[in-house]
């Protein structure tokens, strides 16, 4: 069994060539305080798009966020695309002053067709050049009053592409919940944070980013239609000399999958949308490497392609090791069993430190209570090693686009009063 101790050798090492340069972003995280933007006369005219396919329970509690921003309103619009809705959304989102349009289209699913759809109308209604931006922004998540205003500042100093601080509504529910929130923060603190202060791509994250129309334009609507079109959209744009920007002081709120089966679901349509990204744009992202795009490049492709290999081989190897331990007798089994230890020992040991940090420096923004802070720090370990099985199974599995229940029906102030 030599053979499964170098390989678990081997695994660690690779991962720490791949991304030790994050080692860099943490302590930039920790230590450089992000960025913040001079105070400017709000003047963009804004559209926020909203994709929404049976989400009665939670677009009420959104638009009234958009209501309530602290930029003016007469400078926001907000779209919702009813996607192939049977339930109340239209209807409920009309009430609270959302421009609605139907979209019936069951061969063509996913958040992607519908944003496509929703520019070619605005085009072909002669309202798209009304907007100097538009806002991607999902169905269950609710806004921090200030949102609109601080990417407004952000693009007034001249970024076509903006993310945001992507918090969570229901951190405290479960495990599962905490994981995935966790996992948000670190991605805002300590990598879009870094990035952008660094002054390399950021990477838009599935909600909460803006788009200069000119970008629209450049690229002919929306054209993005993987199973990940953030991903997609992050890549390709990076790919045509865009630097996505970082906007810490724009929050907004989103909910997290509550049981396993969900999570389990929407984790492998990221994991195949991963594999995708790689398939179409691997090649193209070696070549800005080495062609003007540089480090952007790099990161976006690390992002996307060896922590998926690496884990995959290690799985796939600790299980072959197991299964010839069976077969040639019980030294063997407490070999490969002593080696899959090891191996999830540290990958528990890194994540939590991981979480512990990104946990730390965003105590506050954490709405739950003290005691599930803490516990969440020890249970997000177990919920990124869920990717492992995931990550394998997506390789075999024919995955489409599936929605999410959305039922935290909320408001800022009930999310705050988590806190108690």
């Amino acid at each position: 069994m030599d053979w499964l101790k170098i390989i678990n050798f081997v695994i660690p090492v690779l991962f720490t060539v791949c991304y030790a340069y994050q080692y860099v972003y943490i302590l930039v995280g920790c230590f450089v305080k992000p960025r913040t933007f001079r105070e400017v006369t709000p003047r963009h005219r804004f559209a926020i798009l909203i994709s929404a396919r049976n989400e009665q329970s939670v677009i009420g509690h959104l638009l009234d966020s958009i209501n309530a921003q602290s930029y003016p309103r007469e400078l926001i619009d907000a779209y919702v695309i009813a996607d192939n809705c049977t339930d109340k959304t239209g209807q409920i989102a009309a009430e609270h002053g959302a421009l609605v349009y139907r979209r019936d289209d069951t061969e063509h699913i996913g958040k992607g067709y519908a944003l496509s759809f929703l520019f070619h109308q605005l085009e072909n209604e002669g309202t798209f050049d009304r907007y100097d931006g538009f806002f991607v922004i999902d169905a269950d998540n609710i806004l921090h009053p200030n949102f609109v205003r601080e990417m407004d500042k952000c693009m007034s100093e001249g970024h076509r592409i903006i993310t945001s601080y992507r918090n969570s509504k229901n951190y405290g529910t479960n495990w599962i919940t905490s994981g995935y929130a966790l996992w948000f923060l670190r991605e805002a603190r300590h990598l879009n944070n870094p990035r952008f202060i660094l002054g390399t791509s950021c990477a838009v994250s599935g909600t909460g980013f803006l788009i200069h129309k000119d970008v629209i334009k450049r690229q002919g609507g929306w054209k993005h239609f993987l199973l990940t079109e953030d991903i997609e959209f992050s890549v390709d744009s990076i790919l045509h000399g865009e630097k996505i920007a970082y906007c810490h002081n724009a929050m907004l709120f989103d909910e997290q999958p509550i049981t396993f089966a969900q999570s389990w679901r929407q984790r492998m349509r990221w994991s195949k949308g991963f594999l995708q990204v790689v398939r179409k744009y691997g090649i193209k992202l070696i070549g800005g490497v080495f062609h003007g795009k540089g480090f952007s490049c790099l990161d976006m492709l690390f992002t996307i392609a060896p922590a998926f290999v690496i884990s995959t081989i290690s799985l796939v190897a600790n299980l072959t090791g197991l299964i010839v331990g069976i077969a040639t007798g019980p030294q063997n089994i407490l070999i490969a069993l002593t080696e899959i230890a090891k191996t999830l020992g540290g990958i528990y040991v890194i994540l939590f430190v991981v979480g512990f940090i990104s946990g730390c420096f965003e105590w506050r923004n954490i709405h739950t209570s003290v005691p599930r802070k803490i516990l969440s720090f020890f249970t997000f370990p177990l919920f990124m090693i869920t990717y492992l099985p995931i990550s394998l199974a997506a390789l075999f599995a024919k995955v489409s686009w599936k929605p999410i229940d959305h039922t935290v029906a909320c408001t800022l102030e009930n999310i705050q009063n988590n806190d108690q």
